[in-house]
């Protein structure tokens, strides 16, 4: 009888530990502004000169102080444009160390024609119900469609990523972005994002892997929850 055996070869242990090693995400700490006179009145948009108010101030401290004093190490701090972002984001910056970077791709929506528009007398608009069920079809007259701001958004966090992978980045925006970026990361159809709540000075956390996003947390106000890891 023939004594057939079966050679096995041990294959080096380095193999499994390269296939098995998977990058760190990128995670996204996105801040929504603080309150401003107008919040809950008015549809901002893109208008110069809007800042925060005393209460909005007292909300941006409060993130700093937060994130602060929690275990993440932050590796940089973006910003909208618009003041009311750039005020928010510039107590977080001083307390962690850093600098304010502005990024476009953070910016309101471009409400266009109805920019400064009391929310009061947009509600009674027939348009209306539109943004609110079905924003996909929507464009805002003379501004931007909420399909191309979401685009822009997220086109933003994958820059964000790509500059930053493995890193912990805070990125102060508005509502509307926020939302629809969120509304991306859970494959959420866009029509479906003004179900998302996003406050004043709320954190949102998103982190960005090799295999795709996940959604850590939204609209985060209790700010003691950010000092977990």
């Amino acid at each position: 009888m023939n004594d057939k055996r079966t050679t096995v070869r041990s294959l080096p242990s380095s193999t499994f530990a390269t296939r098995s090693k998977t990058p760190k995400p990128t995670t996204v700490l996105l801040v929504r502004h603080g309150a401003t006179p107008t919040t809950g009145r008015v549809l901002p948009g893109r208008a110069r000169g809007l800042h925060l108010s005393e209460e909005g101030r007292a909300q941006a401290a409060a993130v700093a102080r937060a994130l602060s004093e929690s275990r993440r190490k932050v590796a940089a701090v973006y910003a909208s444009p618009l003041e009311r972002a750039r005020e928010t984001a510039e107590p977080i910056a001083a307390a962690l160390s850093r600098r304010v970077e502005i990024h476009r791709g953070l910016l309101e929506c471009d409400f266009g024609e109805w920019t400064g528009a009391e929310l009061k007398k947009l509600m009674k608009l027939p348009e209306w119900l539109t943004v609110q069920r079905w924003p996909s079809g929507f464009r805002f007259p003379g501004g931007e469609s909420f399909k191309a701001m979401q685009a822009r958004i997220v086109a933003a966090m994958a820059d964000l990523r790509s500059r930053h992978p493995g890193e912990t980045v805070v990125a102060v925006s508005h509502a509307d972005p926020i939302k629809a970026a969120v509304a991306d990361a859970i494959g959420s159809h866009l029509d479906l994002f003004q179900r998302i709540l996003v406050s004043p000075a709320s954190v949102t956390a998103i982190a960005y892997g090799p295999l795709g996003p996940t959604v850590l947390a939204v609209n985060v106000t209790r700010l003691a929850e950010l000092s977990a890891p």
